[in-house]
């Protein structure tokens, strides 16, 4: 059994603890429900708004060249083969953790605790293999990957075996840049807090056979800014590459086994690498589209600098959509979102803060850091973006690299 999947049996600690075992149950319990609520919310009410029309105006949509309960049932098989993928997501989780799709009586039942929110985490989840794991997002990937993973070619070019180089990646998502990095020869450690994501990647990762292996429909979901049912339609395969046969094929760049480089933690970034164990232990840090997930960007520094050698490097890239500005601050007990997570320095524990750019600049700086290169990118980068929709959303991203100077 390889690291990568100790990382994943090894989430099944988790279940040990009450409440992160409920929080675990809910991400199972929404691929699980993934096929019904989609039908429910994307088609279902959609035939029933569209029966609510006069009949001489639905008989009219209904009939060529419109068609659009054709349309309908197009988009009724588009969510019968992403709920295949929720489904082999779910599978393979449940294995993982030794929990049983039909639990007996008297076992822990899994079932019936997602929450909207975790429904909607599926989906997004679920959609979200478009970007990573498609060669239709490989130009996402070019725009927000690629120029970190330069940075850090530039950065150790001088070092001919990458495996003795240790690279944190927070927010790992799906695992694609933990996995690029891998296969590049690095020593690689993602570290996530979803477990929609966990889940879904351990998947992708770990229980896929071949490249193109799925089908996947991203946008058959979206009625809005939409030029072409077939833009609507469009089918694309995951994974583009497969990762067991890459990573094996990247042995010839470095001496320690691929499978032995690429690693996953399962833990709250902020709580989990400000311990003592973590001081000092990684040459370089790789944020992208992560900064902005932190409610107290200051914990986020503080942490990266706690784990990061002296004269270390922490390449960052991404925009400032602050995730938590129109949150609530958690409560005294800790909740947030229904979610209680106690007590401690994680990231459900504090108060938020919108920072512009200049001082995020200015607080790394003052952090222990110093800028060796920073600007925006003049590459626009959107976001599982449908490159035919009538609206496109791109972000200019910062990237600046920063290094541990005391």
């Amino acid at each position: 059994m390889s690291r990568l999947q100790r990382a994943w049996a090894g989430l099944s600690s988790v279940c040990a603890d009450p409440e992160e075992r409920r929080v675990l149950f809910a991400a199972l319990d929404s691929f699980r429900q993934y096929r019904k609520i989609a039908h429910f919310n994307v088609t279902h009410r959609r035939r029933q708004a569209f029966y609510a029309l006069p009949s001489a105006e639905w008989n009219l949509l209904s009939s060529p060249p419109f068609s659009f309960l054709d349309t309908l049932d197009d988009v009724d098989h588009a969510i019968d083969v992403n709920a295949e993928i929720a489904a082999r997501i779910l599978e393979t989780a449940l294995e993982s953790l030794g929990l049983e799709m039909e639990p007996a009586a008297g076992v822990l039942e899994w079932r019936g605790s997602a929450t909207p929110s975790d429904l909607d985490k599926a989906r997004s989840t679920i959609r979200q293999l478009y970007r990573d794991w498609s060669p239709e997002g490989a130009g996402e990937r070019a725009a927000s990957y690629t120029p970190v993973i330069q940075c850090l070619s530039d950065v150790f070019a001088h070092v001919l075996d990458k495996g003795g180089i240790r690279v944190l990646v927070p927010g790992a998502g799906l695992g694609r840049l933990t996995f690029d990095l891998s296969t590049d020869g690095y020593s690689v450690e993602g570290n996530e807090l979803s477990f929609h994501q966990l889940i879904a990647s351990n998947w992708i990762l770990n229980h896929t056979e071949v490249a193109e292996q799925y089908s996947l429909y991203p946008f058959a979901y979206d009625f809005s800014n939409v030029v072409s049912r077939a833009d609507q339609l469009k089918e694309v395969k995951i994974p583009d590459v497969h990762p067991a046969t890459a990573l094996a094929l990247s042995n010839v760049s470095s001496s320690k086994d691929a499978f032995e480089r690429m690693d996953i933690t399962a833990a709250d970034f902020s709580e989990y690498y400000s311990e003592a164990k973590n001081k000092d232990k990684f040459d370089a840090v790789v944020t992208v589209f992560f900064l902005d997930t932190a409610p107290n960007v200051i914990r986020y520094i503080q942490t990266v600098h706690n784990c990061l050698k002296l004269g270390g490097i922490w390449i960052n890239a991404g925009p400032l959509l602050w995730h938590w500005a129109d949150r609530s601050p958690a409560a005294s007990d800790g909740s947030v979102d229904g979610h209680s997570h106690g007590g401690g320095t994680g990231i459900y524990n504090t108060g938020h803060i919108e920072l512009s750019l200049d001082e995020v600049l200015m607080l790394v700086r003052g952090l222990g850091f110093e800028i060796d290169d920073k600007g925006i990118e003049d590459a626009e980068s959107g976001y599982i973006q449908n490159p035919n929709s009538m609206l496109i959303n791109c972000y200019r991203t910062s990237r600046w690299i920063a290094r541990k100077r005391h």
